[in-house]
């Protein structure tokens, strides 16, 4: 069944100065937005807000057909042209971060703003604990420890400290170097591969850097990705990588499934190089199917893309994802990633 909060008309500007706008959220599972502070920036609007997950054109279409500002959660919702020439009255998505589920070409011929901060220089602290707590996890047999513990055995294997160990970061980037940091407290040798300029940086920060690909895919125990997932790095981790790891080594991926060639991470947990994944996102979510390979392998521990799911991440990026509706009514829209738009924008 539909999962929908009431919709909330909060109170009006000072002086009635700005008309209010028909906001619709979608996929606040657990109806959480209305609850932070960041909220009240949405005064005086009309706001919808869905708390399931819907894919199917047809039903979002009706759910959407008078909505004038829509508001997502990153990637979960996708949002292309047979979608969007079916809401005439839609001006504005707002949205934080990459934008490949939607369509942007679309979005400019139709005359809907797309405004989407890029959030420089802040990294994602919630990404990069989970980063760390999957690590220690996967290291310690944390979740095969408990579910032993659960089902009446006493201690089900040996886990491994990470203290002298080398921690790989593929991609240094804002969430990688705040990995690196939570590596070198607990005592690892960082180890860096990632593009010529954020490898100066690593080295400026004082981490080691690989000679080469196949060195650092060699020599990691555990290797985090931590890379945006553009056309340049899909598939960038490849069966060849992944066989060059250790048998003890563990692979841990909190940013996007798609930087590792379809298929190779599997084949290569079968084939025992490296050891063990430890993984947040998956090639297509959400992951519903209790048989997915990923979620039945012994050397595998996984959870459901919540990287960035706690409230003061979520603060963070709404407060970003509501000022840029409150420039928007202004007339000043803000972080628009097509700004070709502005000359034939809906009004």
């Amino acid at each position: 069944m539909p999962r929908q909060s009431a919709a909330y008309l909060t109170t009006p500007y000072p002086g009635g100065q700005h008309r209010a706008m028909k906001i619709t959220i979608l996929d606040d599972y657990f109806d959480t937005l209305r609850t932070l502070p960041c909220f009240a920036k949405l005064a005086g609007h009309e706001v919808t807000i869905w708390n399931d997950h819907e894919q199917d054109v047809d039903r979002l279409a009706a759910r959407l057909a008078d909505t004038e500002v829509l508001v997502l959660f990153r990637e979960r919702t996708q949002i292309r042209a047979p979608l969007l020439e079916r809401l005439p009255k839609l001006k504005l998505i707002s949205q934080r971060s990459v934008y490949p589920h939607i369509d942007i070409d679309a979005c400019t011929r139709l005359g809907i703003v797309v405004s989407s901060s890029q959030h420089a220089g802040t990294p994602s602290y919630a990404a990069a604990e989970l980063t760390w707590a999957l690590a220690l996890a996967a290291s310690r047999l944390l979740p095969q420890q408990i579910e032993a513990l659960k089902t009446g055995r006493w201690q089900m294997g040996v886990g491994s400290t990470l203290r002298g160990k080398t921690l790989g970061i593929y991609g240094y980037g804002r969430i990688g170097a705040t990995v690196a940091g939570y590596g070198r407290a607990f005592g690892m040798r960082v180890l860096v591969w990632a593009r010529e300029k954020t490898r100066e940086d690593a080295r400026r920060d004082g981490h080691e850097v690989a000679p080469d690909k196949l060195t650092f895919f060699r020599e990691c125990d555990v290797l985090s990705l931590h890379m945006r997932l553009v056309d340049a790095t899909r598939g960038i981790v490849t069966r060849t990588d992944l066989a060059e790891m250790k048998p003890t080594a563990i692979l841990v991926n909190t940013s996007r499934a798609p930087l590792i060639e379809p298929g190779a991470l599997v084949a290569a947990l079968q084939a025992g190089r490296p050891g063990m994944a430890a993984v947040d996102v998956f090639e297509k979510e959400p992951v519903l199917d209790t048989d997915h390979p990923l979620l039945n392998m012994p050397n595998v521990i996984a959870t459901p893309h919540i990287g960035y799911v706690s409230r003061d991440e979520y603060e963070v990026q709404f407060s970003d994802i509501f000022d840029q509706i409150v420039d928007y009514v202004a007339g000043t829209p803000s972080h628009v990633v097509n700004p070709a738009v502005l000359a034939s924008a809906r009004r």
